[in-house]
């Protein structure tokens, strides 16, 4: 979501901290750029004039100007600046309240609503008793839709009641949770292709009902400039107190997170990071804003790493690792724990330093496509194979790369890259560290044995 952005802003700081002296035109010329760069992300133009004025202000001082390092405190100044864009408030939800805690999901039609409703009620399901109702009448199979989303993520859902208007599904669901000992109910309103009075009606109708104490607005990031007339309706008519921008991962050029939260006055609580129901995460404008500016976001990273990779398989990795035994059994597991991360592309936007090569890693054909095709080739071979590599010879490696729909030589690279791998943890369980230390010299400045590509441009 952010990478043209990111791109852009990296650029622009480029020039300013490679000088060891700015003066007051070197500044003025960053801050044109800077603009021009947040217009082009679809920046509404009220937010951008006021954050380049208080960038500006602040980079004129004393302060900056006599700086050992006056780049890098330009720099600090626009990351601090984003962050109060983004919200430097509290992001938390607000559930202290009698049971159950209503949370009412607001927005248009295509917002990813009825999805983000069943991520959320994953996210929470793991401390709270969560009851999922659809208000949505009005689109064909919605609530069916929703059921079966709750099915998935193991949750409940209201039954389904044919006939009934928003305001009696919602009587119902507010019943239900107080009977059912519920702690959170979900409220998945029905959304229109645009803003309309009737719909924004019946919203205030349900709201007044259930008396939420969250109301949250659902928006695509794809919205672009209409991001903030939307925002801007809903919390004049419904006064809501967050909202989840949801595709982050698409190509939407950043200027929604950084309008709708400036305009609505309410913080930006959750990132819908993809399609899955997993992929869900609070919002942190700190973290946000360091990978804005290219500076990774390794809090991020670690946390979805403990979420979601497997810690028996992990266990069970490093005790092969310790015994020098590697087979291409385990070259499958770690392709499986990286996927869990998420896409290359996000993995190395969270990593300090890595994502001004992001574009370079992808030319060289080094990306999610490349260890689906690995797994493919792995999963082509036998049970026989994947223990004993050493046996797959020319006849072998033609049926492999047929079934998995690759060349010959697509095979060959794999294996060299296993051999590369095995060979490091054959170091590495004679030695420990001082083995792998040892093995690791003997790979030149450039060459990424993990199964990524030889050749990685840092």
């Amino acid at each position: 979501m952010f990478d043209s952005l990111t791109d852009k802003l990296g650029g622009i700081f480029a020039k300013i901290t490679s000088r060891g002296v700015l003066n007051e035109q070197d500044i003025n010329d960053a801050m044109r750029e800077i603009r021009i760069a947040l217009l082009e992300a679809d920046v509404a133009l009220p937010v951008v004039k006021d954050f380049i004025n208080h960038v500006k202000e602040q980079s004129l001082g004393e302060k900056v100007i006599k700086s050992i390092t006056p780049g890098q405190m330009v720099v600090k100044i626009v990351h601090d600046e984003l962050v109060k864009i983004l919200g430097d408030e509290n992001n938390e939800l607000n559930l202290q309240t009698v049971p159950p805690a209503v949370i009412l999901m607001v927005g248009l039609q295509g917002s990813g609503k009825t999805t983000t409703s069943a991520k959320l009620a994953k996210f929470l399901g793991t401390k709270r008793k969560v009851l999922l109702a659809s208000l949505d009448v009005y689109r064909p199979a919605a609530q069916q839709q929703l059921e079966q989303l709750a099915h998935q993520i193991s949750g409940n859902s209201l039954p389904i009641v044919a006939g009934e208007k928003p305001p009696e599904i919602t009587a119902r669901a507010l019943d239900s949770a107080k009977k059912g000992g519920f702690d959170v109910l979900i409220l998945d309103s029905a959304g229109r292709l645009h803003i309309d009075e009737e719909m924004m009606q019946e919203l205030v109708a349900v709201k007044k009902l259930a008396n939420p104490v969250e109301t949250l607005l659902v928006a695509d990031a794809l919205m672009g400039q209409d991001a903030c007339n939307v925002a801007k309706t809903f919390n004049e008519q419904l006064n809501i107190s967050g909202i989840v921008l949801t595709r982050i991962d698409g190509s939407s050029r950043a200027g929604a997170a950084l309008s709708m939260r400036m305009v609505a006055n309410v913080p930006i609580k959750f990132l819908g990071t993809g399609e899955k129901i997993e992929e869900f995460e609070v919002f942190h404008p700190d973290r946000i804003a360091g990978r804005i500016l290219g500076q990774g976001d390794v809090v991020s990273l670690v946390e979805t790493a403990i979420s979601k990779i497997d810690r028996e398989e992990a266990d069970k990795m490093a005790q092969q690792m310790l015994k020098g035994k590697f087979d291409l059994n385990d070259m499958l597991a770690q392709f499986k724990q990286i996927q869990k991360l998420g896409s290359l592309g996000s993995i190395m936007s969270m990593i300090p330093g890595i994502s001004k090569f992001k574009n370079q890693i992808e030319n060289a054909g080094i990306g999610d496509n490349l260890i689906k095709k690995q797994e493919a080739i792995i999963l082509s071979m036998t049970k026989l194979e994947r223990k004993n590599p050493d046996i797959i010879k020319a006849s072998r490696k033609k049926r492999i790369a047929a079934g998995a729909g690759v060349e010959v030589h697509e095979v060959n690279k794999l294996l060299k890259q296993y051999d590369q791998m095995s060979l490091m943890m054959k170091k590495f369980g004679q030695g420990g560290m001082g083995g792998l230390g040892s093995m690791m010299k003997k790979f030149p400045m450039g060459k990424f044995p993990f199964g990524m590509g030889n050749k990685f441009p840092f």
